[in-house]
């Protein structure tokens, strides 16, 4: 397999990844407004490699979850309990670097939104 082939498989899932989760699409919503925003609002270099590194941390994190529980589905389609607590597990992540991500852009964003309406 060349490199190519390597990256059209990576966009392959990420799509897959978009298409077919709904979380993701909040994610893909929600990832637009903060590149809108830091724009509109001028943020800082800091800020953005803040802002990307939480943005990133979300979408792996998103991303890794569908992974487990696709593969957890295909292994063990029936229930099973302790599939049931990595499934768990993998979307306590998700939500993690979400809640942490919200942080970081209300850190970032928040300030600039408030002098512009105060």
């Amino acid at each position: 397999m060349n490199r190519l082939q390597s990256f059209k498989f990576a966009f392959k899932g990420l799509l897959t990844l978009v298409k077919s989760q709904p979380n993701a699409r909040i994610h893909l919503l929600a990832t637009l407004a903060v590149i809108i925003a830091g724009i509109l609002l001028q943020v800082t270099a800091g800020e953005w490699c803040s802002l990307t590194l939480a943005m990133t941390a979300v979408w792996v994190a998103e991303a890794l979850n569908t992974a487990i529980e696709q593969l957890a589905d295909a292994v063990s389609p029936d229930f099973h309990p302790a599939i049931a607590r990595a499934k768990d597990v993998a979307a306590a992540a998700v939500l993690i670097a979400a809640l942490g991500a919200v942080i970081i852009a209300i850190l970032v964003l928040g300030p600039p939104l408030l002098s512009r309406f105060v």
